[in-house]
């Protein structure tokens, strides 16, 4: 083990790096978690060896020294930092050390999302907007005055109040942010032009502002949440709370998340919610700030060190992680795509432990240049698997191996292909590669299309393996004696499964359509394809431009259906349903309880609390809606759960179409909105 003076010195200069990278060239080499985690170390020595004491430590300067692009800006009063609590236990020692500080347990607090971006300070002398700083270091930022001026959400002058006049000189202090589908078209568009993309909203918003050109900051989807003061000359409130109904008064955008929480309970309380909904939030959190809501109180606990008394950010599980990639593997989709996949070593990773992440195509890794036994950056959105962000070129050893997609399909042995501009190697061989079939049929009895309960993943495997079903509708022949034997088919087991098997066949003909597993063809294109077809039979005799010529469907859906139905045993596999006594007509019969929602025209996007998409959609038909796949300028509405799709909510805006919540498309149903 090192000795604690050379291990606060390793830490100090690695952190001391970090902080350059992160605050003055807008890059960052590990996840914020990581870097936490090195801090508190690094508090903890030198907290247990005060002989080592540094005035120049980084846990006693704020961020890193500008780096000479702008001029400089000595601010008034420092823009201070915020301590972290990892866990509970130390947002209640923050708390213990607030009561003792003050002498009482008679405080109220303002807790509010810890958004991911870069805290500026904005001076206004009579109201006018005069100066716009980076925090910089904490005692000198940088002049990004003009670059402030681009930003539509920062008022250039004060409105008037009644209640409180504008003071003479005023410093408002925040957070520049980017909100994460904005960041993804900008990116989208960096990529296009040939240009350097952002790891990160935060380094997006930060490289923004700081650009040398005001032009281009024009050009960024920047925005701007006030949620403090620095120094005031004049008649100002007494508490946090009206601190930010001033700012909001006089123009200033308020995070609409803050609240305001007469005591501990009501405040941790609020953060549990948060760290369950951090999804549901446009942006990127890392946390929760607690802060003391009187003003008097907070100067009675002052300052330690570079962080306030009477503040504490209770960190987020980390989203990000840094792991080794022990292996690259590939599996076969059921349309014969061979899609990559990284084996890693075990992390934790937003309180779970994850030993796999996405890797998506073969030019991805070539384009991230990672090698096994790489050390890299992981990433967790929601409670999906993670993906790698990149390799962490500085662990590099030498040791690390390239990585090459296989030429053969690792199933069935045949030749990949990749045609034209796809991304995705391909093996052709649809009728005889073992796993296609197995993830056919995997999908088909999925919730999404046939929703047999008790027949997966395995059960598909299984059944392909031992040879007692070839397709779909093999199924629907089986006895339950086949199932004899077979380990883990109890005879409880094996009856419910024939209860499911039988009930499948009176799903509607659209959920038979999506069984197929035509590419692009989900919940609402299959509706819309039998609306106008109305069999299976007569929508596979359909030409390319009789289902292009479908509203929502396009040529693209088109081609693909007629691809698949020119293929003679997906024909075959038509008529093996219809025979098994599956619904293969009835398509152009819609059952309508209500005409709350006729002539609307809906987009579905996103995850809902308590529905799924194509229940949405199937409640949208069934209340005489109609629900398609694109925005256009004959949609009514958006209906818009977390996680939208980015280019959905942006059309939507640009043809200003409503986006309405699960709530509001209740109302809708219920006839109490207009």
């Amino acid at each position: 083990m090192a000795h604690p003076r050379a291990r606060i010195a390793e830490l100090r200069a690695a952190i001391m790096q970090y902080n350059f990278k992160y605050y003055v060239l807008n890059e960052s080499d590990i996840p914020d978690a990581i870097y936490d985690v090195l801090m508190a170390e690094l508090k903890s020595l030198e907290s247990a060896h005060p002989e080592f004491d540094d005035a120049h430590s980084p846990t006693k300067i704020i961020g890193a020294k500008p780096d000479g692009i702008f001029a400089k800006v000595k601010h008034p009063q420092p823009m201070l930092s915020l301590g972290n609590g990892m866990e509970e236990s130390e947002v209640d020692a923050f708390r213990d050390r607030v009561y003792r500080g003050l002498g009482t347990n008679a405080v109220s607090w303002v807790v509010e999302p810890k958004i991911d971006g870069l805290a500026i300070a904005l001076t206004y002398v009579d109201g006018v907007l005069v100066l716009g700083a980076t925090r910089g270091d904490g005692e000198i930022g940088e002049d990004v005055t003009q670059n402030v001026f681009t930003l539509a959400s920062i008022p250039k002058s004060l409105q008037q109040t009644d209640r409180w006049p504008i003071p003479a000189r005023l410093e408002v202090r925040g957070e520049v942010y980017m909100r994460t589908d904005e960041f993804e078209l900008l990116n989208q568009r960096l990529e296009a032009a040939g240009e350097k993309t952002a790891a990160n909203p935060r380094n997006a918003a930060s490289g923004s502002l700081r650009q040398k050109d005001p032009k281009i900051t024009m050009q960024r989807p920047l925005r701007f949440f006030a949620y403090s003061i620095g120094p005031v000359d004049g008649r100002w409130p007494d508490t946090q709370w009206e601190t930010l109904a001033v700012l909001r008064a006089y123009g200033f955008a308020i995070n609409d998340d803050v609240q305001h929480c007469n005591t501990y309970a009501e405040a941790i309380s609020y953060a549990h919610t948060w760290m369950q909904k951090r999804d549901d939030l446009p942006y990127e959190v890392d946390g929760i700030v607690f802060k003391v809501n009187s003003l008097a109180q907070q100067r009675e606990l002052g300052v330690a060190g570079r962080d306030p008394r009477w503040a504490l950010a209770y960190k987020f599980p980390a989203r990000e992680a840094t792991s080794i990639l022990r292996n690259i593997v590939v599996s076969v989709g059921r349309t014969g795509n061979i899609t990559p996949a990284a084996e890693i070593a075990s992390v934790q990773l937003s309180g779970v432990t994850v030993s796999n992440a996405s890797l998506h195509n073969a030019d991805l890794i070539e384009k991230l240049d990672l090698r096994i036994g790489d050390t890299v950056n992981l990433k967790r959105a929601g409670d999906v698997i993670p993906y790698i962000i990149g390799p962490v070129l500085s662990a590099r050893n030498g040791a690390e191996q390239p990585w090459h997609m296989p030429s053969h399909c690792p199933s069935c042995g045949t030749a990949l292909v990749r045609e034209g501009a796809e991304v995705a190697w391909r093996c052709p061989n649809v009728s005889g590669c073992i796993e296609q079939r197995k993830r056919r049929i995997e999908y088909a009895v999925s919730r999404e299309a046939l929703d047999i309960v008790g027949f997966g993943e395995k059960q598909a495997a299984l059944l392909v393996d031992i040879g007692l079903i070839t397709d779909v509708a093999d199924i629907f022949a089986l006895k339950a004696d086949d199932f004899a034997g077979l380990d883990g088919f109890g005879e409880r087991k094996i009856s419910k499964l024939m209860d499911s098997i039988s009930a499948a066949k009176q799903q509607p003909v659209s959920r038979v359509l999506i069984s197929l597993g035509i590419t692009l063809v989900g919940t609402t294109v299959s509706q819309l394809l039998l609306q106008r077809f109305d069999t299976l039979d007569a929508l596979a005799d359909a030409t390319v431009s009789e289902i292009a010529a479908i509203e929502g469907v396009g040529p693209g859906i088109a081609q693909s259906v007629t691809e698949y139905f020119a293929i003679p045993q997906n024909r075959l596999l038509i008529a093996k349903l219809t025979a098994a006594g599956l619904q293969t007509s009835g398509g152009a019969t819609r059952v309508v309880t209500s005409s709350a929602l006729v002539g609307m025209v809906f987009v579905v996007t996103g995850s809902f609390p308590t529905m799924s998409r194509e229940q949405a959609e199937a409640l949208i038909a069934e209340h005489g809606g109609k629900a398609t796949g694109s925005v256009s300028k004959k949609t009514t509405y958006v209906l818009a759960g977390s996680d939208p799709g980015a280019s959905k909510t942006t059309k939507a805006a640009e043809l200003g179409i409503p986006v309405i919540d699960e709530a509001t498309f209740r109302q809708l149903i219920a006839g109490d909105k207009e």
